[in-house]
């Protein structure tokens, strides 16, 4: 009669009894076996390294990828805020330059029968022969021919064209403008004849006229083309002893203008 337990029966029981053994040992003696374990770990530690070096060589670079994209996606992101910030910085920049503008206007004070209309300048039509500026407003918005024009700092010119949307201002720089004007500290009447350059000349002075080396001009009314009492430029003299006009306005930085217009009164528009 064969014996019921076969080898690997055996082996199996003799396996369960030993690790039931070691389990009960390691239970009361938790120690005991430190030492050993300690062996096992230090054996096979090499060989756990080495298996697990690939492993963490691809954890590496699929880190280093997400980082990379991540880098990416940032870099995207600071361009875009870049790009936004350089646009609001470029309109604060023409926000303050127009409020200076508009500041330098306020401050400029003219008679208060007339009122003002305040446009921008659009383009330059001047040339070598004609020293002009377009504004975007006409007669819609009530501008009428020869009205004179300030900048924030004095006069500049007057209107010589209107259309329904725009006008053209010839400045006082230009060949064909003539602008009266007086000394304002010692009350002499000359003429500012525009020249084509950025100095406007005196003519019509009289000839024991004494005056002071950057005396204020201011225009003289005469003609009632120029209101009264606006500021013009002062007076210089050249080596030819000829007398010009620096003015007071700076044209290459003109940004917006004050068209004055005379208020006409209520009956007389109700005779027209």
């Amino acid at each position: 009669m064969p014996f019921p337990w076969d080898g690997a029966s055996l082996s199996s029981s003799a396996l369960i009894f030993l690790s039931i053994l070691l389990m009960g040992l390691s239970a009361f003696k938790p120690h005991m076996f430190d030492s050993t374990r300690a062996r096992v770990t230090d054996s096979f530690s090499p060989i756990l390294f080495w298996v697990s070096l690939p492993f963490q060589h691809v954890a590496i670079f699929f880190h280093d990828v997400t980082g990379l994209a991540q880098l990416q996606a940032d870099n995207v992101r600071l361009e875009q805020e870049n790009i936004k910030l350089r646009e609001w910085y470029q309109t604060a920049l023409l926000l303050d330059s127009e409020n200076k503008s508009l500041r330098e206007l306020l401050n400029l004070k003219v008679d208060p029968q007339y009122k003002h209309i305040s446009a921008r300048v659009i383009a330059d039509a001047g040339n070598t022969y004609v020293k002009s500026l377009i504004v975007p407003v006409g007669i819609k918005d009530g501008v009428m021919k020869g009205a004179a024009v300030l900048s924030g700092d004095g006069l500049i010119g007057r209107i010589v064209e209107v259309g329904e949307d725009t006008s053209r201002i010839l400045l006082v720089t230009d060949i064909n403008s003539r602008v009266p004007v007086v000394v304002e500290n010692t009350g002499q009447h000359a003429i500012m004849a525009g020249d084509n350059t950025s100095d406007p000349i005196l003519i019509h002075l009289p000839q024991d006229s004494e005056i002071v080396q950057e005396s204020r001009l201011i225009t003289s009314g005469y003609g009632g083309m120029y209101p009264h009492g606006l500021p013009v430029g002062k007076i210089v003299t050249d080596s030819d002893n000829v007398m010009g006009v620096v003015l007071f306005s700076d044209f290459d930085t003109i940004q917006i203008v004050r068209i004055l217009q005379k208020e006409i009164p209520q009956t007389q528009r109700k005779d027209n």
